[in-house]
């Protein structure tokens, strides 16, 4: 049986929120069932789950007990995203909290794999090469919630995400503690052959060496009482923003020094000075001064996603159930992600989404007025997919 065959049961009029799942097919084929672990059968399937989860986000629930309230009562949810039985308060967070977690890591993985054959590299950014802007952003927790571990009075975790400048979208991900150091999160975020774009908070000499024999790039600020030992010095335009271009060796020499060379960078932009390090010996120094503007890419993404998918709005306080409300916030990005380039060869915005809501809910309006056929079926665009 097809996968939108089992995630929509029944005859569907509501086409756009078929068009907005589509990807989940190839997503989920190669991903294993989830199998319930005693003789009680699964009140909620990993499909369900799923697709729970991104209803969430995408129709900007503001709580667990909002999304199951919909669930049970709107016709539209109860009928196409609850499961068939409907969902107890019960099953549903014990489900989130310990269930389904591999299962949507392969789909993230899968889907992120997708969205980055399907969406062009920006025009702008195609001499610059793969760029990753690297960091981290904090969740507000409650004080149950004791290995979030932040500083007296006060727990937060924190997302530490890598995000592909070129495309627009995220890539790999770690959930830590709020206090967690970020720099050791790189080698996982970064892969060879990328290049991590950083604030100066990722500054480590060690690590400027080790991220050059991986052949991990990084273009990375710096602080600007960093001590430079110059090896050999860049031309400069004249009166151009870059008052500073040099090969270099960081740090004391006989002490915390790097030992392979690294390119510093300085320049001006909007009244501010910058310093920034990196192993691009094939940019000019305009571009790499570009190359570092673009990490605000990055805070953009963290601000849109927390503004517009309620990412934020605690349903789990384990640390396995928010990893999966964050794979999912993620996850309804990417479909976002791949249906507005695919419709309207646009990234996502702000208004594209409302519009998309906008026709889910009025399709949805007009399915339930029409009247739902029995199970068996589900007629779509693409075919028509027996149920077993």
């Amino acid at each position: 049986m097809s996968l939108l065959a089992r995630m929509f049961r029944t005859r569907l009029n509501a086409l756009t929120i078929v068009r907005l799942f589509t990807p989940f097919q190839a997503a989920l084929d190669p991903v294993p069932t989830l199998e319930a672990r005693g003789n009680r059968p699964l009140q909620m399937t990993f499909e369900d789950q799923l697709k729970i989860l991104t209803y969430y986000h995408l129709e900007e629930h503001t709580s667990g007990r909002h999304l199951l309230q919909v669930l049970a009562q709107e016709g539209f949810a109860a009928t196409h995203i609850a499961p068939p039985e409907g969902i107890k308060k019960s099953a549903f967070f014990e489900a989130l909290n310990s269930r389904g977690l591999e299962q949507m890591v392969q789909v993230y993985e899968n889907l992120q794999k997708q969205a980055t054959a399907k969406l062009p590299l920006a025009k702008e950014f195609s001499d610059l090469g793969d760029l990753v802007s690297v960091d981290g952003t904090l969740i507000d927790a409650t004080l149950s919630m004791v290995w979030a571990d932040y500083r007296d009075g006060a727990k937060k975790a924190k997302v530490h995400l890598g995000f592909d400048i070129g495309r627009g979208i995220p890539q790999k991900l770690t959930l830590t503690a709020g206090k967690a150091d970020e720099r050791p999160q790189v080698d996982y975020l970064v892969a060879p052959g990328q290049t991590a774009v950083m604030d100066r908070y990722y500054q480590c000499y060690k690590n400027f060496d080790d991220w050059q024999a991986q052949e991990r790039h990084f273009v990375c600020r710096i602080k600007a009482s960093s001590r430079k030992t110059v090896l050999r010095e860049n031309p400069i335009e004249p009166g151009g923003q870059v008052f500073f271009d040099a090969v270099t060796r960081l740090g004391t020499a006989g002490g915390n020094q790097t030992e392979r060379e690294v390119r510093v960078v300085g320049y001006k932009a909007d009244g501010k000075t910058y310093w920034v390090a990196t192993d691009r010996f094939d940019l000019t120094g305009e571009q790499i001064a570009y190359v570092y503007k673009l990490r605000w890419t990055i805070e953009s993404f963290f601000g849109w996603w927390k503004r517009h998918l309620k990412v934020y709005h605690l349903i789990a306080r384990s640390p396995y159930g928010l990893l999966m409300q964050i794979l999912s916030g993620l996850i309804t990005y990417l479909l976002l992600a791949i249906y507005c380039h695919e419709e309207h060869g646009e990234r996502v915005g702000i208004e594209r989404v409302r519009e998309l809501r906008n026709k889910i809910r009025n399709e949805a309006a007009e399915d339930v007025a029409a009247g739902v056929t029995p199970p068996g079926f589900i007629d779509l665009d693409f075919g028509a997919y027996a149920t077993s």
